[in-house]
């Protein structure tokens, strides 16, 4: 009996134990995770730059932690939905209604607003071949191009070297739903009696393209889009085209590109748990023409997208400063010195 008794206490004292030694250490790893926020680090520079902006924000002027979360599109934001992830700074949201309009209707994520509302596509010319660059000596080599129509007139100037009886297109890259898109719109507005398309094999491939001309001063036509360090780098001029209609674009396809909203979602239990931070996101506002300029730093700086941020907190005060109170502004100036 006193045996028994001896080993009920003995159990009960391990487990007791036990219990204490995994409240002692779920406690402040609870609170640890509480302090983290976990940010969805896609694949494109500007997004991770974003990213890094505001984990920096929030690390010291505010003591969370940021973590980056690296994956594709979809998986991230199905993540974000269930919880696995707090932010996405750049929600193109319509790239991926589905997905967000199941998350918004679930009551799972919360959208802060636009992080910019200038993003774009579309059509664009090196800007001296309109109007010409008295620096380098360039003349303006079609003053009247203004339109997508306008460009027949212009099939010489951009001659296709494999088949000068037409002018040459470069359009997007194969697999990308704009590449089609392109097509559409190409055949739509009638170029393809006067134009060919190319259609490069990667990102580098259609940028290179651009910047090669430019360098040259030569004339270039061709899909791009913002925000990108190509066009935070290059004076691009984009080409007008009809604007833009659901109607039109199912009947027709004789219409331009619909203006993207990028948005910054949070999942819903972050407003709980770290509300100033989400007060901070939901003054986070930036423009694309500052995001191609922050990108073209980079670019010509070799810089990674912890310099990048870096580079935008120290050369954009007046932008940044306007989304926290005076006190955390002071925290943050003292961490980047």
């Amino acid at each position: 009996m006193k045996t028994t008794r001896n080993l009920f206490w003995k159990t009960f004292l391990v487990a007791l134990a036990a219990v204490f030694c995994v409240s002692s250490v779920s406690g402040p790893a609870f609170a640890e995770s509480n302090k983290t926020i976990r940010f969805n680090d896609r694949s494109w520079d500007s997004i991770q730059v974003h990213n890094r902006i505001a984990g920096f924000i929030l690390k010291n002027g505010y003591g969370y932690e940021a973590d980056y979360q690296s994956g594709e599109t979809v998986p991230l934001l199905t993540g974000l939905i269930r919880g696995d992830t707090d932010v996405d700074m750049e929600s193109w949201t319509q790239n991926s209604q589905e997905v967000f309009d199941k998350g918004l209707k679930e009551g799972a994520i919360v959208n802060l607003g636009p992080n910019f509302t200038d993003a774009g596509e579309g059509w664009f010319v090196p800007t001296y071949v309109i109007k010409g660059d008295e620096q380098r000596g360039i003349k303006p080599m079609a003053p009247d191009l203004q339109s997508v129509y306008d460009l027949p007139k212009y099939r010489e100037l951009f001659k296709d070297p494999e088949d000068p009886s037409k002018g040459l297109f470069v359009n997007s890259i194969p697999g990308w739903t704009v590449t089609r898109d392109n097509e559409l719109r190409f055949k739509a507005y009638g170029l393809d009696k006067t134009f060919n398309i190319l259609t490069p094999g990667s990102d580098a491939a259609l940028a290179g393209s651009m910047v090669a001309a430019y360098k040259k001063g030569k004339p270039w036509v061709g899909y791009y889009w913002s925000p990108t360090w190509v066009l935070g780098q290059l004076d691009m001029t984009a080409l007008e085209q009809p604007k833009y209609t659901k109607e039109v674009w199912e009947k027709t396809h004789e219409c331009g590109f619909t203006t993207p909203t990028v948005d910054i979602y949070v999942n819903a239990s972050l407003i709980e748990r770290a509300p100033d931070a989400v007060e901070m996101l939901k003054k986070y506002e930036t423009t694309a023409d500052l995001n191609n300029k922050v990108l073209a730093f980079m670019q010509e700086n070799k810089a990674k997208t912890e310099e990048g941020a870096v580079y935008f907190l120290k050369n954009y005060e007046d932008v940044w400063t306007k989304w926290v109170s005076a006190d955390v502004a002071e925290k943050v100036k003292a961490a980047l010195k």
